[in-house]
């Protein structure tokens, strides 16, 4: 089947590492057929359908000139055997206008994985609070006085925008409350913006943890990305070290509880982010750590996140 991968730039690819690019490269080995195409490609026409300029490509074995484009033609989006939506955060406005149009793409019969409507309904940071059973204590605010009464009661904390990515904008705060104040205004913006406030978990120290769950089952290694030198951000973005691990008892305990959940909703993919024993996020826009895992503990999660999708498009 033809299968349209709606990404960042093509240009733009570390292939080395990069997750869209290991699934590509496992649907062409099974003879499927590589589309893609931009966010800023897809057009709707009121009588018409859900279209876009797209890329046809085959992958060339070459990590350095890794495509070559065969045809650059217009295509209806229910066309397609798969439309996979893996556009980089951040969620913005142009993200959030892409998921309606793919909404209207299904209505007129794309199958879209993750489901446009399930990627609205589960911002990354704000979607633990469905499940707080599994999370440290946290807050979401933008009164800065709940922000420091939370502070003296748990000490250690931690503050994050809730639009942040790759770790950008986290800030750790001690028992001393040192730039607390100036911390808050920098991130609330004097009440105009939400923030999250999390509890340290000193637990960090043995990485953030990146627990992938595919069509509800997980995968069983995480990537637990360590900070490095002075940094408390794990991110691999923010120069964390990434090592494969076996899940723990826990961590299978939190994707076993929440997989089949979400997989019910439309997410085929998901990266849940544990430190220790606690769930601090739910990554549904484009999560990653397939090729390091793959490398590191010899399991592939390409052909897993295949797999899974021909099941589901076959079901």
């Amino acid at each position: 089947m033809d299968i349209l991968f709606v990404a960042d730039p093509l240009e733009a690819f570390k292939t080395y590492k990069d997750t869209t690019f290991s699934m590509m490269r496992e649907a062409q080995r099974r003879g499927h057929r590589i589309v893609a195409c931009e966010p800023r490609h897809i057009t709707w026409k009121s009588g018409g359908l859900v279209h876009a300029v797209v890329r046809e490509i085959e992958l060339t074995g070459d990590l350095e000139d890794w495509f070559r484009e065969t045809a650059t033609p217009v295509r209806a989006l229910k066309d397609f055997g798969a439309v996979i939506m893996r556009k980089d955060p951040p969620f913005d406005s142009e993200y959030f206008y892409a998921t309606h149009l793919l909404e209207q793409a299904e209505r007129e019969g794309a199958r879209v994985f993750n489901k446009p409507a399930a990627l609205r309904d589960h911002p990354e940071k704000l979607a633990i609070m469905e499940f707080a059973q599994w999370v440290s204590p946290t807050l979401v605010t933008r009164d800065p006085e709940e922000v420091k009464r939370f502070h003296a009661e748990h000490k250690e904390i931690i503050l994050k925008p809730l639009d942040g990515m790759g770790g950008m904008g986290i800030f750790r705060v001690g028992p001393d409350g040192l730039n607390l104040g100036s911390i808050i205004e920098t991130l609330n913006q004097g009440g105009a913006v939400t923030l999250m406030v999390q509890k340290f978990v000193p637990e960090i120290a043995q990485g953030d943890k990146r627990v992938l769950v595919i069509g509800g089952e997980p995968v069983p290694f995480s990537l637990a990305r360590i900070p490095q030198g002075s940094e408390i951000r794990g991110n691999l973005a923010a120069g964390g070290k990434g090592v494969a691990q076996p899940l723990s008892p826990r961590d299978w305990e939190i994707a076993r509880a929440l997989g089949p959940v979400l997989a019910k909703r439309g997410l085929l993919l998901v990266g849940l982010d544990v430190i220790g024993d606690y769930l601090t996020e739910v990554n549904v826009t484009s999560p990653t750590c397939f090729q390091e895992i793959t490398q590191q503990a010899g399991f592939d999660v390409p052909k897993m996140f295949i797999d899974a999708l021909e099941r589901e498009l076959s079901a």
